[in-house]
């Protein structure tokens, strides 16, 4: 095999894992995001909308510790009684069934 086909084919698995990665951490926030509007009485349209905030810090740029602390800001606010931990636990999970969602799609 060429050189050249090595590094195309180095290249398309490179976009093909960069684009499985954005999915499943995209996917993760959606489902974190859906998991805290639940905890902060959010329902339907609201729940969704929320959920959607949290896919669009990601989109901006934010980290996760962002989003996390954008989450744990707005359970202060709600007088939602999660720890940092749970959050933290919480966000792994939604990362883990993300995976597993991806993978099945």
């Amino acid at each position: 095999m060429a050189i050249q086909d090595r590094a195309g084919e180095f290249e398309s698995r490179y976009a093909h894992d960069q684009e499985l990665r954005f999915r499943v951490e995209t996917r993760g926030r959606r489902l974190l995001g859906q998991w805290a509007a639940g905890h902060l009485g959010k329902l339907g349209d609201d729940a969704t909308g929320y959920a959607e905030q949290i896919v669009q810090m990601g989109l901006a740029g934010s980290s996760d510790a962002d989003v996390k602390a954008r989450i744990r800001k707005d359970f202060d606010a709600a007088g939602v009684d999660q720890s940092d931990h749970q959050i933290e636990r919480h966000a792994q999970e939604a990362l883990i069934e993300a995976e597993k969602q991806v993978a099945q799609a």
